[in-house]
């Protein structure tokens, strides 16, 4: 966990991110907090361009058009071609027949090397089809401690399937690549009343997996872990007075604030080789 944020911190990843204006700014932001050095652009006829000069890509469909869609597959082979790192966050996949569409050719056509999406999101994409709550997980899908041993088999065999690493957030969070999978308690159910904090996770994510091309699974497993912690610290600051925004912003902070030794001290994992 320490050294894959350092990583981070000594590198300075340049991420192009092709993601949604409801959180634009918060992506850009929490990259830059941890280390990280963020591009926006989504027109077909600059992505590929961008993508060439940066070592990871951050695909997040949270607002499709025909644009962004035509951008996304265009910058994802051009990275396949540069071996760069690649990420998919599938917001909303199940939620429209455009978005699961969409991130199901987008698994055919692209290699990712990692895949975040809360379970129902990832559910979609494994069989096809799935239904949400929205942009959030359906109730009836949420990984518990009642059904943790299947899920971590559902997360386990989809990701040897896919040959991706699969990270799968939400109150329990499982990172896979078929053959380890980290069960990660870190984080504040808090942090479901902000808008984005699962999108500004891929960018940070994106950024600890082209500083630690070697680790992907590791990698995806410490930017989870620090988004997190860096939750459970923000909210740790927070005042009676305080509402959503300032937790957002001091979530960001406690990114830009957080070094090696307080990751690896405050991670809450275990890794699990076997089926439990």
């Amino acid at each position: 966990m320490k050294n894959c944020l350092e990583n981070v911190r000594n590198t300075m990843p340049l991420v192009h991110n092709i993601t949604n204006y409801v959180t634009v700014n918060d992506v850009a932001n929490v990259l830059l907090a941890c280390g990280g050095s963020p591009i926006m652009s989504d027109e077909p006829k600059d992505v590929e361009e961008i993508t060439s000069i940066c070592g990871g890509l951050n695909i997040n469909i949270g607002t499709l058009n025909q644009r962004s869609i035509e951008a996304m597959f265009l910058a994802g082979r051009k990275a396949n071609v540069l071996h760069h790192q690649v990420l998919l966050d599938p917001v909303g996949a199940g939620a429209s027949t455009l978005r699961t569409n969409t991130s199901l050719e987008l698994i055919k056509q692209i290699k990712f090397t990692a895949i975040r999406g809360n379970i129902s999101e990832v559910k979609t994409l494994a069989l096809g089809s799935g239904s949400t709550k929205g942009v959030d997980a359906d109730i009836a899908d949420k990984v518990t401690e009642d059904n943790l041993a299947n899920a971590v088999a559902f997360v386990k065999g989809f990701s040897l399937k896919i040959g991706s690493v699969i990270a799968v957030t939400g109150a329990i969070d499982l990172v896979s690549d078929g053959h380890y999978c980290y069960v990660i308690r870190n984080g504040r159910p808090e942090m479901g009343r902000i808008t984005g904090t699962g999108c500004q996770l891929s960018g940070l994510m994106t950024a600890f997996l082209t500083a630690n091309p070697d680790e992907p699974l590791k990698a995806a497993a410490a930017a989870v872990c620090a988004m997190g912690l860096a939750g459970e610290i923000a909210w740790s600051y927070m005042k009676p007075e305080d509402g959503n925004s300032t937790y957002r912003n001091r979530i960001i902070d406690a990114i830009y604030h957080m070094d090696g030794e307080t990751l690896e001290k405050g991670a809450k994992y275990e890794v699990l080789q076997k089926e439990i």
